[in-house]
Formats: structure tokens, C-alpha cells, sequence
């Protein structure tokens, strides 16, 4: 450390060193200054913040001296480590303290969490190699607003290959999270748009219509997923919707349905459907669903997706494809705009997914998450007079609809007790709708294979299905 930066009025009448003594030790106790950080030497924070080499020695004696700081001989000023400050409360004491009301968590069955042991480092280190090694100094600059060319023309080969969408490159908008994508949704689509949303459903688009706001309408899904009619009947102009895999219940949207809905869209101008391919990749038995999208002749399907459950959440990496109708309105709102998504990762994910190696781990990931689910299955069969479960045949979670007598909030607290997390289906409903027996959503994914059998059986136990 080269700089450091303190205020120092030579207005006031307690003396400058004692100013700048005091505000180091803050900084110190606080952790703003890390514990065995090289202090400036006193020439330099002299010299940087114009007073006498004798005020910054004055200021460094009295830290040695309650012992904030060492000095070591040739070497310079250290801060303390945490364990010779004993009488300073740590950053880890204050957690515990924070904490200690707290129960561990041994296993958390979050439904949206995937399986991080498997990712291939090495795979993707060299391209991040590559792409750094090529010293493409163009990359260093901002670049195309809807993302750059290269990676959307690699989204819409894979889109095309895997899903069905019908598109160009040019439709292609890359984005840094789902958030951040809908958010342009909401503009582009204007102030008067009426929303209509699934229930249950991801809560994410709730929380931006809500925050936004918008006036939105929940949609109960049946088997055959959302209910059209019901729809129809309403004043929304722009549905959103999980057609191939519901969350959470996991229903894929029916033939019928999907024609009803298209032909809603195309009666009005205004109308869009947005379609959310959740958890696509992630099918176990049957068929790949089709696109919502690829069966649209009237540019009414806005396809929005993500890269956070076949690659990793914090690459920010998602997508949307524009009808072309809307490509022109986009161009003009959001041309000043700057992508929110790193160019260095958009090459890195291109190179990726250009060398088959995208594929390969996805195609893995699914034969990983087919086990786990494998796992699940047969552990609640015997109990499947008092347990159903909803949505197995793909995703990585299931609904399981519980029918001890015990309620959704009893469930949840038999689990917490036994260090287990579960996830109410209550929790992603808007209205409340009654249910016949509490529904309980189970994420398996992040649940290390090795470790899941004991997960499900601590569960089970917890809610009086198998003994200790």
C-alpha cells in the first residue's frame, strides 16, 4: 500500500497526528485496512498528505505502542494479525455473534441451486487463456449494445440445433442476468402493458412487476400447464410463461394450449407472450419439448434464456430473442445502451460452446442430475400412499405433495430441526389458493450424490416416514 487516503482538517483543534491515529485505528478495527497490510512508508504518506514526516512517525509510535501495529526492522509498518489482537472483536466473532441464534444447515434442498463439483475448470481456463493470449486489444473496448456479433451468431446455431427457435443473430440481445433483461422488457414494451404471470410460478418476474410497477394478473397451471381461457377472458397484453417445464410443478404446456395462446397473441398488435425455456436441457424421459417460440408465424414469442443451470450462475450469461417487429423499437430506445455482459466472457463462452465442449458438459450435467433424481425416487416409493410426486420427469427439483396430516409450515419446521432446508410450494403462489395436502419443492441438484441418500432419509424421518 502506496496511498492511503485520510482527511485531516487543520482547522480543528486537536492536533494532526491525533487525527490521523485515530483514523487509522478505526479503519483497522473496522477491517478497512487488512489485517497484515504494509503501511506506507512515512516519506510517502508525507509527502502524500502534505505534512511532516514527524506527524506520520508520531501517528505510527502510538499505533506500535498499543500494539495496532509492528515494526519490522528493514521491512516497514505492519497491521497486526487478528489472533495477537485479542481485545479487537474479529470479522468471524461478529458472524458467530450474528449467528448464534442460527441452526446449521446440513442439507438444503433449494430448488434453483445446481451442481458445482462437475464444472470443468480445465475446459474453461484455456479458453480464458486463449481468449487473454490472442491480445486482442479490440476487446478491451465497449462493444455492441445487444452483445457481440460472434457470440449471438454461437446462441442462435445452439438455439436452433437444440430448441427449434427460429431466428437470426441480429434478433439476439445478451444480457447479465434475467433481471437485467426483463427490466429492458418492461421499457420496451411500454408503461400500459398489462402482465400475466403464472401461479406458482418464478419468482423472480413477480418481484419485478411488483418493484416496477406494473399491473399483472396470476394464472392458475393445471396438467396441461397455464390457463389459456382464463387469459383470454383477461385485459393482460403480455403473458409470461415456462410452457416446455413449469416452475415449479414442472407441467409442459399442451399442443392445444400453446395453439390457443399463439392465436391470443396474434389478435392484437401489442400482444406478446414471453417464453421462458426453464430448465430445458434438463429433460430425463420422452421427447425434447419443442420451442414455444418455434411455432410462431406471426412474431409474437419474445424467447428468453440463461446460461446460469448449464454452466454457472455467476458468468451473469443470458439471452433474449426479439420478434423482428421489435428488433427496429429496441435499436432506437436502447442504442446508447453499452452490453452489461464482459466481451472477454462472451469470446470465452463462444469458444466454448464452438468446440462441442458446452455440449458435452451439458449432456453430462443431465446423465448427473438423471442419477441424483434416481436416488430420490425410490427412497419415497414405499410411501407413495401418503407421498405424490409432481414434475419428475425433468428439472432439478420435484413437488412432492405430502399427506401425513402435518401442515406446509409443520413440514417445513420438522425439516429445519433436523439441520434440513426444504422450500414450501406457498412460497412461490401469489394468491392463495387451497390445496388438498401441503406441497413441499425439493431441489436435488446441489446435493453432493454421495450425501443425497442420507438428505432424502433425514427428510423422511423428519416428517415420520422412516425410523432413526
Amino acid at each position: 500500500m502506496d496511498l492511503l487516503w485520510v482527511h485531516l482538517d487543520r482547522e480543528a483543534q486537536s492536533p494532526l497526528y491525533e487525527q490521523l491515529y485515530t483514523h487509522l485505528k478505526n479503519d483497522i478495527i473496522a477491517g478497512r485496512i487488512a489485517f497484515g497490510t504494509k503501511l506506507p512508508s512515512k516519506r510517502k504518506l508525507a509527502e502524500f498528505l502534505k505534512v511532516s514526516q514527524n506527524t506520520v512517525e508520531a501517528t505510527y509510535n502510538q499505533l506500535v505502542a498499543e500494539g495496532y501495529v509492528e515494526v519490522l526492522p528493514r521491512k516497514g509498518f505492519f497491521v497486526q494479525a487478528y489472533e495477537q489482537l485479542d481485545y479487537v472483536p474479529t470479522t468471524s466473532q461478529l458472524s458467530t455473534e450474528n449467528q448464534e441464534n442460527k441452526p446449521d444447515i446440513r442439507f438444503n434442498f433449494h430448488p434453483t441451486h445446481i451442481d458445482t463439483s462437475h464444472f470443468p475448470f480445465d475446459k474453461w481456463r484455456k479458453y480464458v487463456r486463449q481468449v487473454v493470449d490472442e491480445s486482442n486489444k479490440e476487446l478491451l473496448l465497449l462493444g455492441h449494445s445487444m452483445g457481440d456479433d460472434v457470440f449471438r451468431k454461437e446462441i442462435a446455431h445452439y438455439l436452433y440445433h437444440s430448441r427449434g427457435v427460429q431466428c437470426s443473430w441480429e434478433q439476439i440481445v445478451v444480457g447479465a442476468g434475467m433481471e437485467t433483461l426483463l427490466q429492458q422488457l418492461f421499457l420496451l414494451l411500454g408503461k400500459d402493458s398489462i402482465y400475466g404471470i403464472e401461479d406458482p410460478g418464478y419468482q423472480l418476474m413477480r418481484k419485478l412487476l411488483h418493484h416496477h410497477p406494473h399491473d399483472y394478473y396470476p394464472f392458475q397451471v393445471d396438467d396441461e400447464g397455464v390457463d389459456v381461457h382464463a387469459i383470454t377472458q383477461s385485459p393482460v397484453n403480455v403473458m409470461y410463461t415456462t410452457p416446455s417445464h413449469h416452475f415449479p410443478y414442472g407441467a409442459v404446456l399442451s399442443i392445444n394450449r400453446r395453439q390457443q395462446l399463439l392465436k391470443w397473441a396474434e389478435a392484437q398488435p401489442e400482444r406478446f407472450i414471453i417464453e421462458d425455456d426453464y430448465d430445458s436441457e434438463f429433460r430425463y424421459t420422452g421427447k425434447t419439448i419443442p420451442s414455444l417460440q418455434s411455432m410462431d408465424q406471426h412474431h409474437k414469442v419474445i424467447y428468453v434464456g440463461s446460461f446460469s443451470k448449464s454452466l454457472i450462475p455467476s458468468a451473469r450469461l443470458s439471452f433474449m430473442v426479439l420478434p423482428k417487429t421489435l428488433v427496429p423499437r429496441f435499436n432506437d430506445m436502447f442504442s446508447f445502451y453499452h452490453s452489461t455482459v464482459s466481451r472477454i466472457d462472451q469470446h470465452v463462452l463462444t469458444s466454448f460452446m464452438r468446440s462441442g465442449d458446452f455440449e458435452k458438459h451439458v449432456n453430462r450435467m443431465r446423465k448427473i442430475y438423471r442419477r441424483k433424481r434416481d436416488i430420490v425416487l425410490p427412497l419415497m416409493r414405499p410411501y407413495e400412499h401418503q407421498l405424490r410426486i409432481i414434475g419428475e420427469r425433468s428439472g432439478l427439483h420435484i413437488v412432492v405433495v405430502v399427506k401425513n396430516g402435518m401442515s406446509e409450515e409443520e413440514l417445513v419446521q420438522a425439516a429445519a430441526k433436523a439441520q434440513t432446508k426444504v422450500y414450501p410450494l406457498s412460497q412461490y403462489a401469489i394468491e392463495n389458493n387451497p390445496q388438498d395436502y401441503p406441497r413441499i419443492v425439493l431441489g436435488f441438484a446441489s446435493i453432493p450424490e454421495e450425501q443425497l441418500e442420507q438428505a432424502v432419509r433425514t427428510v423422511l424421518q423428519a416428517w415420520g416416514y422412516e425410523e432413526e
